[in-house]
C-alpha cells in the first residue's frame, strides 16, 4: 500500500499525489505483452486500490487509444486521482504529421 505523497506544482496549481505514479503506456502501446482491455482495466483499479493517485498517458500512445483506456479504466475514481498526459502533435489518421502545441489544438 502506498502511503507516501508528494506535491507537484505550487499555489493554486499544486496537486498532492502518491510518491509513486503509474505509467499507462505499457498497457497497450510499445514494448512487449499487452493485456486485453478487461485485464488492463482490472490492473488500473488494483493500482488505485493500492494507493497510487498519479497516472501518466499520452495522445501519441496509440495514438489516442492509451488515453481512452486510461479514461475508461479510471473514470470511477474522478476527484480521487490525477491523470497527466503529454500532447503536441498533429495527426492524419494514426500518423503524426508534425508538432502542434497551440492552445486551440
Amino acid at each position: 500500500m502506498i502511503t507516501q505523497y508528494r506535491t507537484l506544482g505550487s499555489g493554486s496549481a499544486a496537486m498532492k499525489v502518491s510518491a509513486f505514479g503509474f505509467g499507462v503506456m505499457g498497457l497497450n502501446h510499445h514494448r512487449g505483452y499487452h493485456p486485453d482491455r478487461k485485464a488492463a482495466i482490472r490492473l488500473l483499479h488494483e493500482v488505485v486500490e493500492r494507493g497510487v493517485t498519479l497516472f501518466d498517458t499520452a495522445e501519441s500512445y496509440g495514438p489516442f487509444t492509451n488515453e481512452e483506456l486510461a479514461g475508461e479504466g479510471l473514470s470511477a475514481f474522478k476527484n480521487k486521482i490525477a491523470v497527466t498526459t503529454k500532447f503536441g502533435y498533429n495527426y492524419v489518421g494514426n500518423k503524426q504529421t508534425g508538432v502542434n502545441s497551440r492552445p486551440e489544438r
